[in-house]
């Protein structure tokens, strides 16, 4: 009877997975805010401070959040609960707080390494309620398709719109403290909306399982929380099923160096990640250089660096889902390998110094081609998944993101300390980036797609090209 005299308001909306679907991507979409409105802002900080170097210095405080991966590997041994998520977010909170009043370096990089910290529980604790919790019907749709449905493809491209310019802009009008004011009034909405979801677990005692979207006997309902209520307890015990699956029949809980090693048997899982390391580092190296070469070249202030960066962001909210369609319809591997191939020469493209103007289309045109390959390598990556026992969407879901994460950590160092510390240092970086993509094309021309193009060719020839259809 307690249970249901006590029944909290808005229990089935509270629960539902739309709720929870939404929350969690709201997290993601202010944790990546949070993180992006100081790009334009730290290096002109730091020569206000009067510190050299500031290339190599912002792409270490950008590093210092790559404290994101140990805490997530850590993380995805336990189960998800909404009071790690309410933690992740004070922290969050409090790292914005220690990094606007830090006086020097140093303490930056103590609340860039906190924000991080933070931000872990915001992705894997947050993600890990939302794909391993719910039987959310964007799961089945990813487990096949090309195009991500879920809240990180949406949070991600919107928060990385909103957040540099809105930076830049407040840094120039109000000073530095005004980018993370911003951010904790941002961070304060989250809370309010992890105070607001209600757990399967939570929702179970009161007769409702949203991830069935039936009502089960309160009796029962307990006997299934004592089965779930051991702390140590595995972090995806429901996790996403493959269409036809009982909720009996939950997934074998991998690490994800268990997930990345099943799929690196696999040459095609194996480059498909290789790429999407690649592309995390040549995106990321640029974000400690651009704001000192705008500056450099073009006088640009903090204010002017933030819209430049839309240029950048932009593009993707359309190249990803066009690639992910087109990678449906003609396969993952024509998609990647033209992508790449349409990619390089705008990196040469971005070295000239003459006018703004051409900067900030070919910027616009790089990041449209070169974005446009994470969705068709994370089908491939399914595809491959599909045919290994014991390896889900949620598995290749969290393979993906930690090679991501790592090359993203990598990448600001390496922009950094070839822009301080080699001549030309924005060319190099750019032929840099031109070099690991042309690898990433020869590589996916061999072996991205159950059919690769490189194979293909070679039928033709030993065919006589006398069926195309056969390509």
């Amino acid at each position: 009877m307690a249970l249901k005299e006590n029944r909290p308001i808005c229990l089935s909306l509270r629960s539902s997975s739309w709720t929870i679907t939404f929350v969690v991507g709201l997290g993601i979409a202010i944790d990546l805010l949070v993180y992006s409105v100081v790009i334009p802002v730290m290096p002109f900080q730091l020569e206000r401070l009067q510190y050299s170097n500031v290339a190599a210095l912002t792409g270490w405080l950008l590093f210092a959040f790559a404290t994101t991966i140990p805490i997530a590997m850590i993380s995805e041994r336990y189960k998800a609960r909404q009071v790690p998520l309410i933690s992740g977010l004070l922290v969050l909170i409090a790292s914005q707080v220690i990094l606007m009043e830090a006086p020097n370096f140093s303490v930056m990089c103590v609340a860039r390494i906190l924000q991080g910290l933070g931000s872990s529980m915001v992705w894997v604790v947050g993600l890990a309620l939302l794909y391993c919790k719910l039987a959310l019907p964007c799961v089945e749709c990813l487990s096949g398709k090309s195009i991500p449905l879920d809240p990180k493809s949406v949070s991600y491209s919107f928060s990385l719109a909103v957040g540099p310019p809105v930076g830049g802009l407040l840094y120039n009008h109000y000073g530095y403290r005004a980018p993370f004011i911003f951010g904790i009034i941002a961070s304060v909405l989250d809370l309010l909306g992890r105070l607001l979801i209600i757990e399967r677990r939570t929702a179970n005692l009161y007769g409702v399982d949203p991830a069935a979207g039936l009502n089960i006997a309160p009796e029962n309902a307990v006997k299934e929380i004592h089965k779930q209520a051991s702390p140590n307890e595995q972090l995806c015990p429901d996790s996403v099923k493959k269409e036809g699956t009982s909720d009996q029949d939950p997934q074998k809980h991998l690490s994800l160096f268990a997930v990345i090693g099943r799929l690196s048997n696999s040459s095609r899982a194996l480059v498909s990640l290789f790429i999407i390391f690649i592309y995390g580092i040549v995106y990321s190296g640029q974000e400690p250089t651009i704001p000192l070469h705008l500056q450099d070249c073009w006088n640009l202030n903090s204010k002017g660096v933030g819209l430049v960066f839309i240029a950048a962001v932009v593009p993707t909210l359309f190249s990803s889902p066009l690639s992910g369609y087109l990678a449906d319809q003609r396969g993952t591997e024509w998609i990647t390998v033209a992508a790449l191939l349409l990619a390089i020469p705008w990196w040469v493209v971005i070295t000239i110094q003459s006018h703004l103007a051409l900067f900030i289309a070919a910027y616009a045109v790089e990041t449209f081609f070169t974005s446009a390959v994470i969705s068709p390598l994370t089908a491939e990556l399914a595809s491959v998944a599909r045919g290994i026992d014991g390896i889900g969407y949620g598995h290749v879901y969290g393979a993906f993101n930690l090679i991501y994460g790592i090359g993203t950590s990598v990448g600001p160092i390496i922009g950094g300390q070839i822009y301080d510390h080699i001549h030309r240092g924005w060319m190099v970086l750019c032929l840099l980036a031109m070099g690991l993509l042309a690898l990433s094309f020869v590589l996916a021309c061999c072996f991205v797609g159950s059919n690769p193009l490189v194979h293909r060719l070679r039928r033709r020839q030993h065919l006589g090209g006398t069926d195309d259809r056969t390509l």
